[in-house]
């Protein structure tokens, strides 16, 4: 029994020992040799497989993916993509948004917030805030004393409307020449003393909630005020966030900013240039911050990558016509459809004799000269070309719908002027007939499918190795 225990011990010993010796981020992959935590690579699954995302992947399926992304990343830090002034330069864009507003301390903007708060309590001197609507009769400033007359009859036919049952926001609407807030019912904004003309003010003011008053006159005109709303200004707490995000909009932020930049280039001393200074502090902040780190890796990767696969896959592969023939007569199957569809154009005529001509001449000619043909030997104004689509299924064209499909009770709908229609071209009924009825399709699938393979050239070239132990722990240890 004794011994029995002692060798208990001893194991739970070595278990104990064995889980003290595991590094608290240990790796989940190498890709070319460059190691990938278990932390970044949860950063990463975690962001980019939400609730939101349509297609979620399992951890296991997203190791493949992400070390495909990696191994492009490696190809291009190879072909020193980074270092072009371009890159560079948009890495930094993207990367001081971030991290140029984690300069600042949060005291410094916090004492922004405050001193804006106390600066409108300063300013209402105990007073509420107000919310009236209005109606402007405006006033010109050279008006003859009869045009004020005329001005002020009409501000006073308005306001006895109101009286006798008329709604505000309505006569706001169509006769207020305030457009901007007869749009909304006359309705202001929320003011305080000092937002609005002094003749104004001290009408508003004086007004209970819900109560009108008489039409007066201020340096633009006649107004018919309504008060909606007073209220006392919310506590500082309340009103935060809105602060914080109006002084965010006003660009304080990016002022304190620059301010703490220029006194931590001070620090740095002579000779630094800004975006030295901002790499010193990007590298200082990522070590705090393994969320800011991740992130900024993300932008650098994220750059490099669409660079890699824009001038070496996408680009190439959409101007490989060839290639694109080839890949769509591999996988024609996959671009068969359910309904009949129309592959060719529509033309009017002024005279129906043209109908038949146009598709005598275009009957042995190349559907991508058909337009110029028609341009070349007939006058503009008998014939003319509507392209607005080269492939068309039924329902989505009446003229394609009775001429190719041959609908029963369809109407035609010629365009004015021209009351005669045609077609030219064929009715496929199983699938396209070549690539380029279905073209962007066929182009996407074909980069996608050139991406494939060149991830896999690159997979023979740099060592992927995924350790399926850590993996299993991902988001559960």
């Amino acid at each position: 029994m004794k011994k029995t225990l002692l060798a208990c011990c001893a194991i739970l010993l070595r278990a104990a020992v064995s889980i003290a010796q595991q590094p608290a981020d240990p790796i989940v992959m190498t890709v070319a040799g460059e190691a990938v935590t278990r932390s970044e690579f949860e950063y990463n699954f975690n962001k980019n497989n939400t609730d939101a995302v349509i297609d979620k992947k399992s951890v296991r399926d997203y190791a493949d993916l992400f070390a495909a992304y990696k191994l492009k990343v490696r190809a291009a830090l190879d072909a020193k993509l980074d270092t072009a002034s371009s890159f560079q330069k948009e890495f930094r864009h993207y990367r001081n948004q971030q991290v140029r507003p984690m300069l600042v301390p949060e005291v410094v903007i916090e004492q922004q917030c405050h001193d804006y708060y106390d600066g409108l309590v300063q300013a209402l001197g105990g007073k509420d805030l107000i919310r009236p609507a209005h109606i402007l009769v405006l006033v010109p400033q050279n008006a003859t004393d009869q045009v004020r007359e005329e001005k002020l009859h009409r501000a006073d036919s308005l306001y006895n409307a109101i009286i006798h049952g008329a709604d505000f926001s309505d006569l706001a609407l169509k006769y207020s020449d305030d457009v901007q807030t007869g749009r909304n019912g006359g309705v202001l904004p929320w003011v305080g003393p000092g937002d609005t003309m002094e003749e104004f003010e001290n009408v508003a003011y004086g007004l209970k909630a819900g109560e009108m008053c008489r039409p007066f006159l201020s340096p633009v005109g006649y107004h018919i005020v309504k008060m909606l709303e007073r209220k006392q200004l919310e506590p500082f707490d309340t009103l935060h966030p809105q602060i914080h995000r109006f002084l965010e909009r006003r660009g304080v932020h990016e002022r304190l900013a620059t301010d703490a930049l220029d006194e931590i280039a001070k620090k740095y001393g002579e000779g630094y240039t800004v975006d030295q200074v901002l790499d010193m502090e990007t590298e200082r902040l990522c070590k705090e911050n393994s969320d800011l780190r991740y992130l900024v890796r993300e932008y650098h990767d994220g750059l490099l990558l669409y660079e890699l696969c824009s001038t070496r896959i996408w680009e190439p592969a959409k101007a490989d016509t060839a290639g694109i023939e080839r890949y769509f007569a591999e996988n024609r199957k996959n671009y068969a459809w359910d309904k009949p569809h129309y592959s060719g154009m529509i033309y009017y005529c002024v005279n129906k004799d043209d109908v038949k001509k146009v598709k005598k001449a275009l009957k042995k000619v190349d559907d991508d000269k058909w337009i110029q043909t028609v341009r070349e030997q007939f006058n503009a104004d008998t014939v003319t070309v509507r392209m607005d689509k080269r492939l068309f299924v039924q329902g989505a064209n009446a003229n394609v719908d009775v001429l190719a499909f041959r609908v029963k009770g369809q109407e035609m709908t010629p365009i004015e002027g021209f009351p005669y229609c045609g077609i030219v071209g064929k009715k496929l009924k199983n699938g396209p007939a070549k690539w380029t009825d279905v073209g962007a399709r066929v182009v996407e699938d074909y980069q996608r499918y050139r991406e494939e393979e060149y991830v896999k050239t690159l997979r023979q070239k740099y060592p992927v190795v995924i350790y399926e132990d850590v993996l299993a722990t991902v988001n559960n240890h």
